[in-house]
């Protein structure tokens, strides 16, 4: 970090979440639970309250006193949670054949080999619901073979034969129905369906995705010019393509010279799942504009032991897109192993979920990457890690089967 360089006083932050069903105020109450942690352990004060209440907006203020350096920061959460619920709303008989299908269309592309090929342990992920899907689906076909076999052997007849497979039905029903309750610990279908939201438009936005992007444009482009040192866009997890696409928008409509500066952090990012179908010209267009750009700062921070993400990629090199402009993002490290005490990490490396939001929450052996002094410290992200290497493992080869560019 170089100094105060562009001391930042107001801020405001756009948050995109990834494929989450769940309402905005999870977001707010990790922040409140986590910053103040955070502080606590760098030596800084952090406070929340509420933002002003405005239609459709879900918002909190915080305020941080950092190196005697006050600073004001407005956080909106960008919600399309009720987009992913309506794109979950399936059965399980729809469910296993939209893994079929999910499956198909991730293989015909060549995007399955070609991830395999530069991040096989990250492709652990997308082989979890295919696994646990369908090892469930055997476990209950087993258990009802069972019954109809003891039913043919013991009683005997016709009739034993059709008690059998009414109760083999029953059985399989059951069993992949007490399994789907039990999802929030196994997350099969969860992953699926995220997968599955990409697959099903071979890469670009739904009509639906594509208008709420515009509305969130709307509402960065007119933060850009409301007194804030720096407009800052999140994009976490699923929501890092969402989150590119967004800056590219609001950059095509005009960044003001006079105006705040916008920055992009990406985390624990996963744009080559999509980036890498055919049709996904518009998110890899994107990524070749935001990557050259000289209006944008693009930070991109992941982890190895992060399993739900492509750790140290960057999206315009394997995507196939990066050209003489290229110059971003900064790629580098949030090395869980060594910002967590060796307690805590061992504690939560196997809750792959846990380690995904991170990035999010606090680190009792901090190192050069603090959530909660981007989001709301008195530092632009640009002079914040204008000196900071890339991380020397960062995977830059171009590995996309499709590299086309709206």
């Amino acid at each position: 970090m170089s100094g105060t360089v562009g001391q930042v006083r107001r801020r405001r932050v756009f948050y995109v979440p990834g494929y989450d069903p769940f309402p905005p105020r999870r977001y707010r109450e990790l922040y409140r639970r986590e910053g103040p942690a955070q502080a606590a352990i760098s030596g800084y004060t952090l406070t929340l309250q509420p933002a002003p209440k405005a239609e459709g907006r879900y918002a909190w203020q915080v305020h941080t006193a950092i190196d005697g350096l006050e600073t004001e920061a407005q956080i909106d959460v960008l919600v399309w949670a009720d987009l992913v619920r309506a794109s979950m709303e399936r059965g399980i008989v729809a469910t296993y054949l939209l893994l079929v299908r999910t499956l198909w269309t991730f293989l015909r592309t060549g995007a399955i080999p070609a991830m395999l090929r530069f991040r096989p342990l990250s492709m652990l992920t997308a082989a979890w619901p295919v696994g646990m899907l369908l090892g469930q689906l055997l476990l209950a076909l087993f258990v009802a073979g069972m019954v109809w076999w003891g039913l043919a052997a013991f009683v005997g007849g016709w009739a034993a034969h059709l008690m059998g497979a009414v109760l083999g039905v029953g059985i399989v029903g059951g069993f992949l129905a007490a399994f789907r309750r039990l999802d929030a610990k196994f997350y099969a279908y969860y992953l699926l369906y995220d997968f599955a939201e990409v697959a099903a438009h071979n890469g670009a936005y739904s009509p639906e995705l594509q208008a709420r992007l515009d509305h969130f444009a709307d509402l960065v482009t007119e933060a850009l010019t409301d007194g804030a040192e720096e407009v800052l866009i999140i994009g976490h997890s699923s929501g890092a393509a969402l989150a590119v696409t967004l800056a590219a928008a609001v950059e095509r409509r005009g960044v003001p010279v006079s105006g705040a500066k916008l920055a992009l952090l990406t985390l624990g990012q996963a744009i080559p799942m999509q980036a890498f179908l055919p049709d996904a010209q518009r998110l890899r267009a994107d990524v070749q504009q935001v990557a050259g750009s000289s209006a944008i700062t693009w930070v991109d921070v992941s982890a190895k032991g992060d399993g739900v993400c492509f750790w140290l990629t960057d999206p315009a090199g394997v995507c196939g897109v990066a050209n003489a402009q290229t110059h971003q993002p900064l790629v580098f490290s949030a090395a869980f192993s060594e910002a967590l005490s060796a307690e805590k990490w061992h504690r939560i490396r196997r809750k792959f979920f846990q380690v995904h939001f991170q990035y999010l929450a606090a680190f009792d052996r901090p190192r050069d990457y603090d959530y909660f002094q981007i989001t709301a410290g008195p530092v632009l992200l640009a002079d914040r890690y204008r000196d900071r290497a890339p991380s020397p493992q960062v995977e830059r080869r171009a590995f996309s089967p499709h590299r086309s560019v709206a």
